[in-house]
């Protein structure tokens, strides 16, 4: 119902969804005033930060990402949500080793990351084989986290 709840998450779901305006537009709906939701933003901006593996990987980055902290806060101000706080946490043991990356992007669970083509393919995996330590996983990703308060 509307106004109903006084909280609601969604961690690690909005990087998914090219609609993640309508489910924000959902979430503000079913909040109460003064409720809140609380979400994950620039989750994929997350992994790679600054290492070897992000230096492959972006030049094939897409450029929309669904859950962009602007883009997340711009949705929710159209439906009387406004930021509240937000807070970040390391998502430990998640940092890709090169043969990680590699099968991730075999495997196609990049798509919604990384525009490849098959030939892009084949040479970002080539590229992933030729870096030094391929089991040695890379620093863990830090996430972050967005409260949205709705107004009224």
């Amino acid at each position: 119902a509307d106004g109903a709840l006084d909280a609601v998450s969604t961690v690690w779901l909005l990087h998914l969804l090219p609609q993640a305006a309508a489910v924000v537009a959902e979430c503000a709906r079913v909040l109460r005033p003064g409720g809140v939701l609380i979400t994950t933003v620039d989750k994929d901006s997350a992994h790679d930060v600054g290492c070897d593996i992000d230096a492959l990987f972006a030049p094939f980055r897409r450029d929309v990402a669904h859950d962009a902290a602007a883009a997340v806060t711009g949705h929710g101000a159209r439906h009387g949500l406004v930021p509240c706080g937000e807070t970040v946490f390391t998502g430990h043991g998640q940092g890709r080793s090169p043969r990680s990356a590699a099968e991730a992007v075999r495997a196609d669970r990049l798509r919604s990351v990384l525009a490849l083509t098959p030939g892009r393919t084949a040479a970002l995996l080539r590229d992933l084989a030729a870096l030094p330590g391929q089991t040695q996983r890379r620093p863990d990703p830090v996430y972050r986290l967005l409260a949205l308060r709705r107004h009224g």
